[in-house]
């Protein structure tokens, strides 16, 4: 999840045919393939699921080092929104700074079912160099074109041991989770939080590179650490409330 920048190259591409089912209902972890049925009736208008809130007009700052590098996320909620697929999705800004220097802009495309899983339907991303000049825009994808289809970012109802996918754009965005547990409890400058979900993160397009991601109750995304495949750590340090 971009909030998400992982500072990170291509490890490796490979042939590879990753299987998953997803519905509105619920993300599954059968094994055999299916465009998931994205019914615009089946979707409402406001992202109120207590674990990934997404409220126009709130501003999460985050912190963090990747390889010994000062890290910063700025990720604003905005009153924008776009249609895809005939569904209206939230637009996310995302700013992430590395030893101060913006390197990359994201706006990612939510929306929230009637059963309360929240969909992640693509992002526009853009790499710069120090002068701001957009230097590369990999990454970005959309559901429905080129084949990329819109995947969960959280679930309604997590329950331990539970996969998904959450980026479903063949080569270019393969992101992957598992739910590992339901009741940590966890502290970052923002505060300490209980009961926080924890989920392992992963992509076959990145093979040996595992984070953990930590997310409270009514707040959202407060944590992630890289577990495998490199030093990065990101903190929530502020939320600004419209």
């Amino acid at each position: 999840m971009k909030w998400k920048k992982r500072f990170f190259a291509l490890i490796t591409i490979g042939l590879v045919t990753f299987f998953s089912t997803v519905s509105i209902a619920v993300a599954s972890s059968e094994t055999k393939k299916r465009s998931p049925q994205i019914d615009p009736a089946n979707f409402v208008s406001a992202v109120t699921n207590p674990f990934f809130p997404l409220v126009p007009g709130t501003t999460f700052v985050y912190e963090g080092e990747t390889e010994g590098v000062p890290t910063r996320e700025v990720m604003t909620v905005t009153n924008e929104t776009k249609l895809i697929l005939g569904v209206t999705t939230t637009v996310v800004h995302v700013q992430s700074f590395e030893d101060g220097v913006l390197i990359e802009e994201t706006f990612d495309w939510y929306a929230q079912d009637v059963d309360g899983n929240v969909w992640y339907f693509g992002e526009d991303t853009m790499e710069l160099d120090e002068a701001g000049n957009v230097i590369s825009t990999e990454g970005s994808w959309e559901a429905g074109v080129d084949g990329a289809e819109p995947g969960i970012v959280m679930l309604a109802d997590p329950k331990k041991g539970k996969r998904y996918q959450q980026e479903n754009a063949p080569d270019i965005a393969e992101d992957m989770a598992q739910v590992r547990r339901l009741n940590s409890s966890v502290c970052v400058p923002y505060g300490c939080f209980e009961n926080v979900l924890v989920t392992k993160e992963w992509t076959p397009l990145e093979r040996g590179v595992v984070e953990n991601k930590y997310y409270a109750e009514g707040v959202g995304f407060i944590l992630s650490v890289m577990i495998k495949g490199g030093e990065e750590r990101l903190e929530l340090v502020s939320v600004s409330s419209p």
